[in-house]
C-alpha cells in the first residue's frame, strides 16, 4: 500500500454563475491529496495521512477520499479549520492565494504521527506541506523514521512565491528529504530552481549523487524522462487540448507509483534495479493519466477504465 503524506485543502476555482457573475466553486484538492486520489482511481492500494478538519470542508475532503477508494484510517482529525486556496487561471496556468494559518493541516505535529502496519511499503511526500512548521517538520520526521526500511518518494512541487522569505530553511529541508528518498520527481522548472542552469539529464544525475535511485522529470507539453545511474528514458506527452494544468504533476506521480506497484518494484531492491522497460511503463502511465487530468477542469484524475 502507498501512503501519501501531505496537504489536503479546498481549492476555490473560478467559475461564472448562471447570472453571468464571476464566482468560485469549492473542489477537494492539495498536491499530495490529488496523488492519493489518483492512485486510488488507478487501482493502486492507496492511503492518505494528513491533518484534516472535522468541519464541513474537512468532511468534503474525507468523503472525496473514500469515493476514490483511498484508505482514510491514518487521518489526524481535529476541530481546527480547513486550508482554503483561491485559484486564478491565466491561459490554463494556475496561481494560488492560500489561507492556512492555524489550520488542521498546518498544525499537524509529531504526536499525530501514525504507527504504520507492514502493508505500507511506500510513502510519498511533497507539496506545500513541506514549507511551513509545524507540519513541514512533522512530515520530515515521518520520512526520516521510515526511509531506512520503506520506499520514500518526494515531489517538492516548488512554488517560489509561496516560500518567499523562508527560502533558506525550505531549501535545507528539501535537500535533507531528497537525500533520504529513493524516488525524486521534479518538473524541469523545479530542477533548475534546485540545481541551476544546465542539461536536464546532467542535473538529474547531480540529484542522484545525493542518494536517490531514480529521478523523474516532467517537461510540460514535451513529455517526461526518468534518469538512473545507468538509464535515461524519455516518453513524449500525450497530445490533448488543455483546459487547465491543476493536478497534472500530482496525477503523473500517481501514474508512476501505480506502474511501479504493478511491476512489483516498490521495494528498496526493486527501485535500485529498475529496468528500462519498467521506467518506460512508469513514464507512459504517468503521462497518459496526466493528459486526462489537464483535459478537464480542476484536479480530476482519471479512473483506470478511462485510459
Amino acid at each position: 500500500m502507498i501512503l501519501s503524506c501531505g496537504e489536503a485543502l479546498i481549492d476555490m476555482l473560478p467559475h461564472t454563475s448562471t447570472g453571468g457573475e464571476a464566482c468560485f466553486a469549492p473542489y477537494a484538492g492539495g498536491a499530495v491529496f490529488n496523488t492519493a486520489i489518483a492512485l486510488g482511481r488507478l487501482g493502486a492500494p492507496s492511503a492518505f495521512f494528513s491533518g484534516v478538519s472535522t468541519d464541513m470542508l474537512g468532511e468534503i475532503l474525507a468523503d472525496t477520499l473514500v469515493a476514490s477508494k483511498v484508505d482514510t484510517r491514518f487521518l489526524a482529525r481535529s476541530d481546527r479549520p480547513t486550508t482554503v486556496a483561491f485559484v486564478k487561471l491565466v491561459n490554463g496556468q494556475a496561481t494560488y492565494a492560500f489561507y492556512d494559518e492555524g489550520t488542521a493541516g498546518r498544525m499537524l505535529s509529531e504526536t499525530d504521527l501514525p504507527v504504520l502496519p507492514p502493508e505500507i511499503t511506500t510513502l510519498f511526500f511533497g507539496g506545500i506541506s513541506l514549507v511551513d512548521d509545524p507540519a513541514a517538520s512533522t512530515y520530515e520526521a515521518l520520512q526520516a523514521r521510515e526511509a531506512p526500511t520503506r520506499v520514500t518518494m518526494i515531489d517538492p512541487n516548488i512554488r517560489p512565491g509561496f516560500i518567499a522569505g523562508k527560502e533558506a530553511a525550505y531549501r535545507a529541508r528539501i535537500e535533507r528529504m531528497v537525500a533520504r528518498a529513493d524516488i525524486v520527481k521534479l518538473s524541469d522548472e523545479d530542477l533548475h530552481w534546485l540545481e541551476g542552469n544546465g542539461d536536464l539529464t546532467a542535473l538529474a544525475r547531480a540529484i542522484l549523487s545525493k542518494g536517490p535511485k531514480v529521478v523523474f522529470i516532467t517537461e510540460g507539453a514535451k513529455g517526461a524522462r526518468a534518469v538512473t545511474a545507468a538509464q535515461d528514458r524519455f516518453v513524449a506527452a500525450t497530445p490533448v487540448t488543455v483546459v487547465d494544468t491543476v493536478g497534472a504533476g500530482d496525477t503523473f506521480n500517481a501514474g508512476v507509483l501505480a506502474a511501479l506497484h504493478q511491476a512489483g518494484a516498490l521495494s528498496k531492491a526493486g527501485v535500485a534495479t529498475l529496468t528500462g522497460a519498467t521506467l518506460d511503463a512508469a513514464l507512459g502511465l504517468g503521462t497518459r493519466a496526466a493528459a486526462v487530468t489537464v483535459s478537464r477542469a480542476g484536479a480530476n484524475p482519471p479512473w483506470a477504465g478511462e485510459l
